[in-house]
């Protein structure tokens, strides 16, 4: 594939924790300011029942917007609750969800910097591969996806790739020629305003 042509798609990643009275209108307001393509639930914990009241709120949001949701690495829940699909933390449990969740579900793989993880996630039936972090937190950080890989991969490789963890302005500038989407999360979420600091973030794209 070449490189893309079209502007990046935008998904948006939940905080690991969020106020279910307070976040779905945070996440209404982002979704009424832009084109998103998916939201992918993404807490910091096994809770059951956290889990599920969380997408049932999330999803009356998404759904009014036919924004489809996903949720990570939870695939049971995910089919008992009629999500969109899973997003997997270990690529190599892709065939796996498939088999539970049937070829209609979304099923994305996260891969880190790894080109090996992400063929193999590829071959297994994944709809989207994401590497990242972008950059590293700090400057002895080398713990991150390069831009020659999403260049490598827009080239290629077919399968939709998003580009994800600790993005700023001048990378998504960069990257945006070689990536289908952009997963934005810790990013806007906060700031006083997420929907306008999305907005800035994407300024230069």
């Amino acid at each position: 594939m070449a490189e893309t042509e079209q502007q990046p798609q935008l998904y948006l990643i939940s905080p690991p924790e969020l106020e279910l009275t307070q976040f779905p209108d945070t996440l209404a307001r982002v979704l009424d300011a832009h084109a998103i393509a998916c939201v992918r639930l993404a807490l910091d914990t096994r809770d059951e029942d956290r889990l599920s009241r969380a997408a049932d709120a999330l999803r009356a949001v998404t759904d009014a917007r036919d924004v489809a949701l996903v949720i990570t690495d939870n695939v049971p829940l995910a089919e008992r609750l009629g999500l969109d699909g899973v997003h997997l933390t270990l690529p190599g449990s892709v065939r796996a969800a498939r088999k539970v969740l049937g070829p209609d579900a979304i099923v994305g793989a996260f891969c880190g910097g790894s080109r090996h993880d992400g063929l193999s996630a590829g071959e297994a039936g994944a709809d989207y591969i994401a590497f990242g972090p972008v950059q590293g937190h700090d400057a002895d950080d080398d713990s991150f996806a390069e831009a020659e890989l999403f260049q490598w991969w827009s080239e290629v490789i077919e399968i939709p790739v998003i580009a994800e963890g600790n993005l700023d302005r001048a990378q998504i500038a960069a990257l945006a020629p070689y990536t289908d989407f952009f997963g934005i999360g810790a990013e806007i979420w906060g700031q006083d305003d997420p929907a306008a600091a999305l907005t800035a973030l994407l300024a230069d794209m």
